[in-house]
C-alpha cells in the first residue's frame, strides 16, 4: 500500500512537470505510467527529433527536453511505478481514492491527475518480433553513438522508422530498414534523406524471423510477394510500426468523454469529484493540443488540487522568484 496526496497517471510531458510544481506545493506524489520509463511518447517515438514550440528553446531534442523535465520532477521525490497501469478508481469513505493497479498495488491519495498523453499506447504487432524472447529490441532508441557496433535492423516505413534510420545511418556498423509496401509515408525529404544515407533500404519485405542467444544475432528476410528469404546480421531490432492508442481502464473511471478526450472545466476538473486532467489528453472549447499548453494545465490543475485538499490553502503559490526556489533545473542535471 502506498500513501500520497496525488496520483498522478502519465509520466510524459504534462506528468513530469505536474509532479515537479506538485512538489513546490508541498505534495507528496506518485507517478505512475504503462511504459517502462519517463518521458512519454516524446521519449518513446521521437527522443532526437528537434522541437521548436517550447517556451524558453529555440530548439531543442525529445531526449534533452525529456532529461530536464526528469531532472525536474524527481528533486519533488516522487514514489515512481513505471510498468503499471492504474486499473480500478475506488472512493475511500470519508473522501479521497484508493487506485489499484494491474501490478496490484494499492495507492490511497486524496486526489487523482490524468496527464495521460494520447492515453495508453502500445506497440502494434510485430510476430516475428513477439515471438522472439532474447535480448537486442529496442523500442525505446538510445543517443546514436551507442549503436556504433551494432547492426541494426529497423522494421516500418512512417516517419519514426525514417527518422531512426537517418540518425543511425553513418554511425551504427550498419542499417537495414524494412517495409512491406512499395513506398514511405514519411516526410519527403526525410525520405530523400535517406535514400542518400548508406543505410541498406528493403522494400516490399516483411522481418521473418529473428534468430540468436541470448541476443538477435541474425534477422531472416522474407520478400512479401516471392517468399524468397535472405539472412542478414542483426544484433539490434527496431519495431517501428506505430502505436494503437486508448484510454484503457480510465474510460470506465465516470468521467465526461469526447473520443479518447476527456472533457475539463478552466480549473481542469473532471465530471468526477476529486479528479483532474491536464495536456494532450483533455478537452474544452478553444483546446490547442501543444505540449506548452499542457505545462500551463498542468501548474492550474496542481495548484487547485493544493487548495482543494488542504483547506485554507491559496490557489496561487506565488511567483518561484518569491519561493527562493528556481522553477527550472538544467538540462541533463
Amino acid at each position: 500500500m502506498v500513501h500520497a496526496d496525488l496520483l498522478i497517471v502519465g509520466a510524459g510531458p504534462a506528468g513530469l512537470f505536474a509532479t515537479y510544481y506538485a512538489g513546490m506545493r508541498g505534495l507528496r506524489v506518485v507517478l505512475v505510467d504503462s511504459l517502462d520509463h519517463l518521458g512519454g511518447q516524446v521519449a518513446a517515438l521521437y527522443p532526437e527529433k528537434a522541437i521548436y514550440d517550447v517556451a524558453g528553446f529555440a530548439e531543442v531534442s525529445g531526449r534533452e527536453l525529456i532529461a530536464g523535465l526528469t531532472a525536474q520532477a524527481l528533486s519533488a521525490d516522487p514514489v515512481l511505478l513505471l510498468g503499471e497501469e492504474c486499473a480500478t478508481l475506488d472512493d475511500l469513505d470519508g473522501g479521497g481514492f484508493r487506485v489499484t493497479t494491474t501490478a496490484g498495488t494499492e495507492v490511497d491519495c486524496a486526489a487523482v491527475l490524468i496527464t495521460a498523453g494520447i492515453g495508453r499506447f502500445t506497440p502494434r504487432p510485430l510476430p516475428a518480433v513477439d515471438a522472439y524472447r532474447g535480448g537486442g529490441i529496442h523500442r525505446v532508441v538510445g543517443p546514436a553513438e551507442t549503436y556504433a557496433d551494432d547492426d541494426v535492423i529497423i522494421v516500418g516505413g512512417g516517419d519514426s522508422a525514417v527518422d531512426w534510420a537517418n540518425m543511425l545511418a553513418g554511425v551504427a556498423h550498419s542499417v537495414t530498414i524494412i517495409h512491406r509496401r512499395a513506398g514511405f509515408t514519411a516526410h519527403e525529404q526525410s525520405v530523400e534523406r535517406l535514400r542518400a544515407s548508406e543505410a541498406v533500404i528493403v522494400m516490399e519485405s516483411e522481418l521473418g524471423e529473428l534468430l540468436g542467444e541470448p541476443t538477435v544475432r541474425e534477422a531472416v528476410i522474407r520478400h512479401a510477394k516471392t517468399g524468397e528469404s535472405r539472412t542478414v546480421p542483426a544484433s539490434v531490432v527496431i519495431p517501428a510500426l506505430g502505436h494503437i492508442a486508448s484510454l484503457g481502464p480510465i474510460a470506465g473511471w465516470g468521467l465526461e468523454l469526447q473520443g479518447r478526450l476527456i472533457s475539463v472545466g478552466t480549473d481542469m476538473s473532471t465530471a468526477r469529484r476529486g479528479v483532474w486532467a491536464a495536456g494532450d489528453i483533455t478537452d474544452y472549447p478553444g483546446k490547442v493540443a501543444l505540449m506548452a499548453v499542457g505545462f500551463g494545465e498542468a501548474a492550474t490543475a496542481i495548484n487547485n488540487i493544493a487548495a482543494a485538499i488542504r483547506p485554507g490553502a491559496d490557489l496561487f503559490p506565488g511567483h518561484s522568484s518569491e519561493i527562493g526556489r528556481p522553477l527550472t533545473v538544467g538540462i541533463g542535471a
